[in-house]
C-alpha cells in the first residue's frame, strides 16, 4: 500500500523517530486514513434485528440519535398505516405501541431521541409517509429534523443508516436488496465512534425541524 502526505516540517518532531532510515522522509498521516485502512477485527460484533436490537433502546444512558437515509423501508409498506397513507387517507396513527411507549419512558427521564431523515427533490413516496410519521414521533417525545439530499452529500454525511447511542456505541443498520432490516453491526473502537459523532454533529447543525422542511412533491 502506498501513502502519500505532507512531509513533517518540524525537525524536533523528526528527531524524535526512531526507525527513519537513510532516503526516508517521515509524512503526516490522516487519521481518518488509518481508520479505514488499519487492522480490523476479523469477525465483526453482529446482532439481530430483533430482542438484541431493541434492548439497545432501553438500556441507553442519555442519547439516542438516528441518521436515516434511505429512500425506502420495506417494513413501513407492512402496516396499515401505510395502506391507509397509499390509499390518499387520513392515517389512524397508535399512540401506545411498544416503540411509543418506550420513548415516552425514557424521555420522561430526561433521555433524549433524535433523529435526521434525508429527504430527495423530489421526495419519494416512502419519505412522505415517514413525514407524516414524525408527527407522531414527535408527540411522544422524539425530535426529528429533515436535510436534503445534496446537502448531506455536500456535508460528506456517511450513505448508511445508524444510530448512535450515548456518543459511545454505533449499531449500523444492515438491510437485504429488498429494503429490509436484517440486523446491526456494533461498533465501539472509540476513533471510528468519533467519526460518527462528527457526523451526527453536522447533520443536526444545518437540518431543520420536519415542519419546517421544504418539502419537493412534484
Amino acid at each position: 500500500m502506498i501513502v502519500h502526505g505532507p512531509p513533517v516540517a518540524d525537525q524536533s518532531d523528526v528527531a524524535q523517530l526512531q526507525h527513519l532510515d537513510e532516503g526516508e522522509v517521515a509524512i503526516i498521516v490522516p487519521r481518518n486514513t488509518l481508520i479505514d485502512f488499519g487492522p480490523r477485527d476479523e469477525t465483526p460484533t453482529l446482532i439481530d434485528a430483533e430482542d438484541e436490537f431493541d434492548r439497545l433502546f432501553a438500556t441507553f444512558k442519555h442519547t439516542a440519535w438516528r441518521l436515516e437515509t434511505r429512500r425506502r423501508y420495506a417494513s413501513d409498506e407492512a402496516t396499515p398505516e401505510w395502506q391507509q397513507f397509499a390509499a390518499g387517507r387520513p392515517i389512524e396513527w397508535d399512540y401506545d405501541d411498544s416503540w411509543c411507549r418506550n420513548v415516552r419512558a425514557q424521555t420522561e427521564q430526561g433521555k433524549r431521541f433524535e433523529r435526521v431523515r434525508l429527504v430527495d427533490s423530489p421526495a419519494t413516496p416512502a419519505q412522505m409517509y415517514l413525514r407524516s410519521n414524525a408527527v407522531r414521533n414527535c408527540a411522544v417525545g422524539e425530535d426529528i429534523r429533515n436535510l436534503g439530499r445534496s446537502e448531506a452529500n455536500r456535508l460528506h454525511l456517511p450513505d448508511e443508516d445508524f444510530w448512535l447511542f450515548d456518543s459511545r456505541l454505533v449499531a449500523r443498520l444492515l438491510f437485504d436488496e429488498a429494503d429490509n432490516l436484517t440486523g446491526a453491526e456494533l461498533i465501539t473502537e472509540p476513533a471510528a465512534v468519533n467519526r460518527y459523532c462528527q457526523a451526527r454533529d453536522a447533520a443536526w447543525h444545518y437540518a431543520v425541524p420536519y415542519e419546517e422542511f421544504k418539502v419537493d412533491e412534484t
